[in-house]
């Protein structure tokens, strides 16, 4: 079309998510997603409305790129399910030591601002921790794990705390000392349920 400018959607969209996941929903101004996107104000109304329904965007465009890694790293859970359980945190453990993202997690980020983010954005963000909870549960269910669901619990939740302690500058080693407790203790329920 002439006159109109063309710009790459997703391209605009992992930008304005680094944006967020940078400084936060509160600290991150239109004028910051414009400087991130290279879009002005306008094109940024126009093409995914106002912040809110940008940051939704973002959040699920988060919650399918890594909850996609997430699941190809459970798909061995029946038959290998330490394996797997180890390479779904090695999925976190990856995102972390990415020089390209910043540190944390978008959907932890999201759900420790929930009191203060309007209550879309805060269901959206329990309902990507729900999602990592039943995948969880649905592998170690798999693997005929009888505690399947406590585990999903504690899983869950020590995979939120990884990124919780790596924005505040915990080191590879404290994080993989946290993952190896967990593993033992799932392997040794794997080991006694026969």
């Amino acid at each position: 079309m002439a006159g109109k400018k063309q710009f790459d959607v997703g391209i605009a969209l992992d930008a304005a998510m680094l944006q967020f996941w940078r400084a936060g929903y509160a600290d991150t101004s239109l004028d910051d997603l414009s400087r991130a996107t290279g879009l002005n104000r306008s094109s940024i109304y126009s093409s995914f409305g106002d912040k809110d329904s940008l940051y939704l965007r973002c959040l699920d465009r988060y919650a399918a790129r890594y909850g996609s890694r997430y699941d190809q790293a459970l798909s061995c859970a029946s038959e290998e399910p330490l394996t797997a359980v180890r390479a779904f945190f090695e999925v976190t453990l990856g995102r972390i030591a990415d020089p390209d993202v910043p540190d944390g997690c978008l959907v932890a980020q999201t759900a420790m601002a929930a009191p203060t983010l309007g209550p879309t954005i805060a269901a959206r963000a329990i309902e990507a921790l729900n999602s990592q909870h039943a995948r969880l549960r649905a592998a170690l269910e798999a693997a005929q794990l009888a505690e399947a669901e406590d585990f999903a619990v504690h899983m869950t939740a020590v995979n939120q705390s990884l990124a919780v302690m790596s924005r505040t500058g915990a080191g590879r080693q404290q994080l993989r000392a946290v993952i190896d407790i967990s593993m033992s203790a799932l392997s040794h329920a794997l080991h006694a349920r026969g």
